[in-house]
């Protein structure tokens, strides 16, 4: 399984439009174009979240696998609720944080396991208010012109 390790879907705004607390690997139910499509990389996490059902289960919501392309008319949903395995455990942890202190679990990257299984990354995550950002920004401005700097000497 060569190809198993070059799936690396990152959601690069969820650094930025959040404060990560925690973070989590689950296994996601999907069926069998979806993660066809997935291998071929045609996945999309920006703008997803997760949510939990009234039995206590975890779904991604907005996660786009677009349909794959050699499939028949048995093909996927692009943007169907899909299951997230994790431990009873880490589900009744996440619920709770979740129900008592209004955070958000985001996804942060989807990746193919060394098994050819697709995972989620997903974290339990602090909405940054306005001026947390520009504070985010002026850092990365700061950093960089440091880095200019050093480069030059």
């Amino acid at each position: 399984m060569g190809k198993a390790n070059t799936v690396n879907i990152k959601n690069k705004k969820a650094k930025f439009q959040y404060e990560i607390l925690d973070k989590y690997t689950a296994g996601i139910v999907l069926a069998g174009t979806e993660i066809k499509a997935i291998r071929e990389g045609k996945a999309n996490i920006a703008e997803s979240f997760c949510e939990f059902n009234e039995k206590g289960e975890l779904f991604v919501i907005n996660m786009d696998i677009q349909e794959y392309s050699h499939a028949t008319h048995f093909n996927h949903q692009p943007k169907s609720e899909r299951k997230l395995l994790l431990n009873k455990q880490e589900l009744r942890k996440l619920n709770k944080q979740v129900k008592n202190t209004g955070l958000t679990i985001i996804p942060l990257r989807m990746f193919l396991n060394d098994r050819g299984y697709a995972k989620l990354q997903i974290a339990l995550a602090k909405g940054k208010k306005l001026y947390d950002k520009r504070e985010t920004i002026k850092d990365r401005d700061t950093k960089r012109k440091l880095d200019r700097i050093k480069k030059s000497f």
